[in-house]
């Protein structure tokens, strides 16, 4: 079985959180990757929800929703985009999940009527867990995210399982990295390494001797420091890798490669693997990231854009269409509370492209719908997502249909004319975790649509998350108006692409197909919707 075969990297971090772990998985993965391994990873969250589902994007960032259906982590986005690594609801585990799982197992009278401990019984279920994750992915490698800060108590469990492993799985196949922070104070000049000395004694009180270390770092290393690290946190110095800030997060695995870090993990698993420069990665990727020939601005129009991880793959997904077009994309974060009260004219002057993200709760929708017709009107390539979508339905069924009081069940329930509704199935639900339509679902294209010649075919598959639906009873109405329903579900008769006549680019899907974009694969969608807004620009430009 994999879980046998596999080799296990266990991830932690110290000093302070928001280092950056998910993204150092990721740049370990693609190195690994790159060698010829096949590998996964895992994201062990301490908080006691079961999922991310019903947590407000203020407080967790974006929830990322795997094929199979999955709400999970944002670092799992990371992995994906990174890596060839497929993930799954085996790949986010949540202290909420463990307790779920053993205390189910308790009432069954599974344990035999033995009390129930945190070692053994959590610690086992974790375990098991990591296990289940590589088993089902069939990786040579199986890289885990210990999510916080060592010392935290809720961590603790996630801790104590790592460090077991070792004893179950033997020395050569379990290897630990410590994720850390090396400041550096201004008014002295100088970097400190006393907090990760810190930081690293913490860990070994529990049991778990890094055999790696990654120091984030404003300033450059010197030989001098990294023996410092070296001897006082008992790690040999080639093993002291240095992550100094970097322009662009895809330069990780080259800043990694070039410390031979796939070297130091391969010996300790005793692999012998091909060699990989990373060349296609940094003439591809990183080249295209950096030194752009092209500009191009759209405006981000949503609720949530006070906190940078609210859209993170969003974002992501622009830079991706940038990379293809060789384009930088600046992003204008434009709150839709702001539209609703000042007008979309001077917020949205000069932008070149003009993109509606998803969301829930009625806060920042009008101020969408103004967005909306303001992109329609003055022929602005447009991208709507999810409710972006949905409000693009309510704007044309009010402004151009005379449906003056059209809007959508969630925010007016007795609205005269429910232009998006729920599903009658979705009537019943009274749980919100985990019942919306989520995961990967068919959509058949029609030819002869902008939606066709972006794809390229009839047949896509993309991820949902989202409750409400269009009302197919208005369909022949809003079509004779010009709106054409190009994707369909066809199980059920669902609209998931709407797109306009006589429009340069307008286009709005029910689905998220940002979590689909990789660095290196730019989802059709916003590719096309860059390439459009570049084409807007250079005829604005013209014009001027």
């Amino acid at each position: 079985m994999a879980s046998f075969m596999a080799k296990y990297i266990f991830i932690t971090g110290g000093v302070v959180s928001s280092l950056g772990k998910g993204i150092t998985c990721a740049g370990i993965g693609k190195i690994l990757e790159s060698r010829g391994l096949k590998v996964t990873l895992i994201k062990c969250d301490p908080y006691i929800n079961v999922d991310p589902g019903t947590m407000n994007p203020y407080q967790h960032g974006e929830v990322y929703v795997t094929e199979d259906g999955a709400e999970t982590d944002l670092d799992l986005g990371h992995y994906e985009r990174f890596t060839k690594a497929r993930m799954t609801k085996f790949n986010n585990v949540t202290t909420g999940q463990v307790y779920n799982a053993v205390i189910s197992k308790e009432r069954r009278g599974d344990y035999l009527g033995k009390t129930i401990q945190v070692i053994p019984h959590i610690t086992n279920e974790i375990k098991e867990r990591v296990k289940k994750a590589a088993e089902v992915s069939g990786a040579d490698i199986v890289i885990v995210e210990i999510g916080g800060t060592v010392g935290d108590i809720e961590g603790l469990p996630f801790l104590e399982a790592a460090r077991q492993f070792r004893l179950d799985m033997g020395y050569n196949n379990v290897l630990y990295i410590h994720l850390t922070l090396i400041p550096y104070i201004k008014v002295a000049d100088e970097i400190k390494t006393k907090p990760t000395q810190h930081s690293v004694g913490t860990l070994r009180e529990i049991g778990i001797q890094p055999d790696i270390l990654i120091c984030r770092t404003e300033k450059a290393l010197s030989e001098e420091v990294k023996e410092k690290i070296s001897l006082f946190c008992n790690v040999r110095k080639e093993a002291v890798i240095e992550a100094k800030d970097v322009e662009s997060i895809y330069q990780i695995p080259l800043v990694f490669k070039n410390q031979i870090l796939d070297e130091i993990i391969l010996s300790h698993f005793n692999l012998i693997c091909k060699f990989s420069d990373l060349k296609d990665w940094q003439n591809s990727v990183v080249e295209h990231t950096l030194n752009p020939k092209h500009k191009v601005t759209i405006a981000l129009v949503g609720k949530y854009i006070t906190l940078q991880d609210a859209y993170k793959s969003i974002y992501e997904s622009l830079v991706h269409a940038g990379i293809h077009n060789d384009a930088k994309v600046e992003i204008k974060k434009v709150d839709s509370e702001d539209i609703q009260k000042k007008g979309p004219d001077k917020l949205l002057k000069g932008v070149s492209g003009i993109l509606v993200p998803g969301g829930f709760g009625y806060r920042g929708i009008e101020g969408k719908i103004k967005a909306i017709k303001f992109a329609r009107e003055n022929k602005i390539p447009f991208l709507g997502l999810c409710l972006g979508m949905q409000c693009a339905v309510i704007e044309f069924s009010r402004n151009v249909c005379g449906l003056k009081d059209a809007n959508s069940t969630e925010f007016k329930p007795k609205t005269k004319y429910p232009v998006i509704s729920l599903l009658a199935e979705q009537k019943k639900i009274k749980d919100l975790g985990g019942t919306m339509r989520l995961g990967a679902y068919p959509c058949k294209i029609k030819k002869n649509t902008l939606a066709f010649r972006v794809f390229g075919k009839t047949k896509i598959l993309e991820r949902h998350r989202h409750r409400y639906e269009f009302n197919n009873k208005y369909k022949k109405l809003l079509e004779r108006k010009g709106m054409k329903f190009c994707g369909i579900y066809p199980k059920k008769n669902l609209v998931e692409i709407i797109e306009l006549k006589n429009h340069p680019y307008f286009i709005a899907v029910q689905f998220h197909p940002e979590f689909k974009s990789k660095p290196d694969e730019a989802h059709p969608l916003f590719r096309e919707f860059i390439k459009a807004a570049l084409l807007n620009s250079n005829v604005k430009a013209q014009k001027g």
